[in-house]
């Protein structure tokens, strides 16, 4: 299981909004330069954060993006969610995966620990903010 770059730069703009949170809104450029990323491929990563309602955006001179609710309202669980990146570590636990992804899901020895690692990564995602992060 590995987390995808879209999951871990959409993280790292996250973490620095929470920074900026309640001084108006930071240009995407600022978390660019910053954070040593490329630019282009964080607004791909920002429009599905604001698609999910997670950050909200203004335009103009001193326009930007900020987060849509305080860091403390917002978990890891919820932005991995919205850039559609699984933390599942067996296809048969994706969230994607419609009902049962094959006849042995009931009777797979493996399965039941693999469920459990996913409820653990889960967990953790769930119960850690922004605010922990910032």
């Amino acid at each position: 299981m590995r987390i995808t770059t879209k999951g871990e730069y959409g993280l790292r703009v996250m973490a620095e909004l929470a920074r900026d949170f309640g001084q108006g809104h930071t240009s995407l450029s600022e978390v660019a330069r910053r954070q040593g990323l490329p630019l282009a491929y964080l607004e791909q990563i920002i429009a599905l954060l604001r698609k999910a309602g997670l950050v909200k955006s203004k335009r103009g001179a001193k326009g930007g993006y900020a987060l849509a609710q305080e860091p403390e309202a917002i978990t890891m669980g919820e932005i991995m969610r919205a850039l559609e990146v699984t933390i599942a570590p067996v296809e048969c636990l994706s969230e994607s995966v419609e009902l049962e992804c094959c006849e042995m899901s009931e009777t797979c020895s493996t399965r039941v620990v693999w469920k459990r690692v996913h409820d653990g990564i889960a967990e953790i995602l769930d119960s850690t903010t922004l605010a922990d992060l910032a």
